[in-house]
C-alpha cells in the first residue's frame, strides 16, 4: 500500500507526518470522513473492525465487499476518487470467536482474513492477542506471534490471487480492549521499550520461520500503550514525559512507526504530541460516533420546542425503547443501576449507541427528523440554542439546515483536530 508505505517513509526521515484512521461503519460518519479528504486532497482511512464486519455479517449486518461497496457509494456520491480511499481491517483475528477453542476461532479467522483481503482492504491489523476457550491467559508473544503469521500467510494468498497493491500490517501484543476500556480507570501503564523489543523480536523470527521474510518491510506499524485511553466518563490523557523511552526506541526501527488505538476524546494538542513521538497512525471510532449522537440529540431538543408533540420525530426517545428491549449491545459494558445506568447508556465515552443506528425503528424516527428538517424553516433562535458552532456555519452559509449538514459538520469539527495533528498538508 504505497500511501501508507510513503507516509511511513517521510516520517522516518523526519517530518512530523501521521494518517488517521477513521473506524466507524455509520454512513454520516463515513461521508464526513470522505468529504474531509477531498477537501483537502488527502487519502481517507476508512476501517471496519471485526465484530463490526465479518463473514458472518457482524453487528452491523455487512460482510467485507458489503462495507467496501458502502464506502465507495458514499465516496462516488462526494466525487471522492476511489484511489483516494484506503481500507484497513481492524482488530483482525479471534476477536468474535474467542468463546471457542483456539483451532476453531483460528479457522473463523481464516476465512475473516481471506474476505477482507479479496473485498480490497489493505491496511490489514493482525490481532491474536485474545485467549480463546482452551488457551492461556494471557498469551505468550510466542503463541500471538505463531497465530499472526499464520494469518499473515492468509492475506497474503488472498492478495496474489486478487492482485492490486500489496497489503501492510499491523502487529502488536498490547492491544486496548476495542471501543474503550469497560472498568473506571485513573492512569495507564505505557508499554516498556523491553516488551515492544520482545514484541517486534519474536514476531520477526517466527514471520521468518513462516516464510514470511518478504512481507517484514511491509509490517508498517506496531500497537502499543502510549498511556491514552477513556472510560465511561472519563479520558487518560496522553503526557509524553511517559511516553518518552518507548517513543525514542522505535527510531531502531527502520520500516516502523506506532499505531495509537483508543485516542478517542484527546485534545487537539495531545493528538499533535502523539504524531510527533512517533505514535503516528491515529485511530478514532467511538469519538466521531459520539459525536455524531451529540448532534442527533441536540436536534431532538430542538423539534421538542418547535413541533407540535405529534410532528416530533422522537428520536432520542425511540433510542432509549429500542436498548431496553435489545440490551444485547450495551448489556456486556454497563453494570450500573438506576439514574447511573441510564447516564452510562446515553452518554458513555464508549458510546455503545453505536450498534443501534441500523434499528429499522430507528431509522424511521431519524427519516422522519429529516423530513422535518427538509420540509419546515427551524427557527435559527434553536439552531443558536442548541447548535452554536452549526448555526454559525449555517449563517455564513457553509451549510445548510438539513439533518445530515448538520450532523456532518459536527463530525468534521472531530475529523479536523486529527487532520491537523497528520499535518497532510506537507504530505
Amino acid at each position: 500500500m504505497k500511501a501508507i508505505l510513503d507516509i511511513v517513509k517521510k516520517h522516518k526521515e523526519g517530518l512530523p507526518l501521521g494518517i488517521y484512521s477513521v473506524c466507524s461503519a455509520h454512513p454520516l460518519v463515513i461521508q464526513a470522513a470522505l468529504e474531509v479528504a477531498l477537501s483537502t486532497d488527502t487519502y481517507a482511512l476508512i476501517e471496519a473492525t471485526s465484530n463490526q464486519v465479518n463473514q458472518d455479517g457482524g453487528y452491523t449486518g455487512m460482510q467485507p465487499a458489503d462495507f467496501r461497496e458502502l464506502v465507495f457509494t458514499i465516496a462516488d456520491n462526494v466525487k471522492l476518487p476511489r484511489d483516494k480511499i484506503i481500507l484497513g481491517g481492524d482488530h483482525l483475528g479471534p476477536n468474535c470467536w474467542q468463546g471457542l477453542t483456539s483451532e476453531a476461532a483460528m479457522q473463523k479467522s481464516d476465512i475473516l482474513i481471506e474476505e477482507y483481503v479479496k473485498a480490497g482492504f489493505k491496511k490489514i491489523h493482525l490481532d491474536c492477542s485474545m485467549s480463546c476457550s482452551d488457551d492461556p491467559v494471557p498469551l505468550s508473544d510466542d503463541i500471538v506471534a505463531e497465530r499472526a503469521a499464520r494469518l499473515c500467510q492468509v492475506a497474503e494468498r488472498a492478495w496474489k490471487e486478487t492482485g492490486g497493491e500489496a497489503p501492510v500490517y499491523i502487529i502488536g501484543t498490547e492491544v486496548p480492549v476495542p471501543g474503550g476500556a469497560t472498568e473506571e480507570l485513573d492512569e495507564l501503564e505505557v508499554t516498556s521499550p523491553e516488551a515492544a523489543t520482545k514484541t517486534i523480536s519474536t514476531h520477526k523470527k517466527i514471520f521468518e520461520a513462516n516464510g514470511l521474510s518478504d512481507v517484514w518491510p511491509r509490517i508498517v506499524a506496531l500497537v502499543v500503550q502510549p498511556g491514552v485511553e477513556f472510560d465511561h466518563h472519563k479520558v487518560i490523557d496522553y503526557k509524553d514525559t511517559k511516553a518518552k523511552d518507548l517513543s525514542e526506541f522505535i527510531n531502531t526501527q527502520p520500516h516502523m512507526i506506532f499505531e495509537a488505538h483508543s485516542t478517542d476524546y484527546q485534545t487537539a494538542s495531545n493528538l499533535n504530541n502523539l504524531v510527533r513521538d512517533h505514535f503516528a497512525i491515529l485511530k478514532v471510532g467511538p469519538g466521531v460516533t459520539f459525536a455524531l449522537r451529540e448532534a442527533l440529540w441536540a436536534l431532538d431538543q430542538i423539534e421538542q420546542e418547535w413541533l407540535a408533540a405529534g410532528q416530533t420525530s422522537n428520536l432520542k426517545a425511540t433510542m432509549k425503547k429500542v436498548m431496553n428491549e435489545l440490551p444485547k449491545y450495551w448489556q456486556p459494558y454497563y453494570t450500573s443501576e438506576g439514574q447511573q445506568l441510564e447516564l452510562d447508556c446515553q452518554y458513555s465515552l464508549s458510546d455503545r449507541i453505536r450498534y443501534y443506528w441500523p434499528q429499522i425503528e430507528i431509522q424511521k424516527a431519524y427519516k422522519l427528523m429529516s423530513e422535518n428538517f427538509e420540509s419546515k424553516s427551524v427557527p435559527l433562535t434553536l439552531l443558536s440554542q442548541y447548535l452554536p458552532l452549526q448555526y454559525q456555519a449555517i449563517r455564513d452559509g457553509e451549510i445548510t439546515a438539513s439533518v445530515e449538514e448538520i450532523v456532518i459538520h459536527h463530525i468534521t469539527i472531530v475529523l479536523k483536530q486529527y487532520l491537523n495533528a497528520c499535518r497532510p498538508e506537507t504530505v
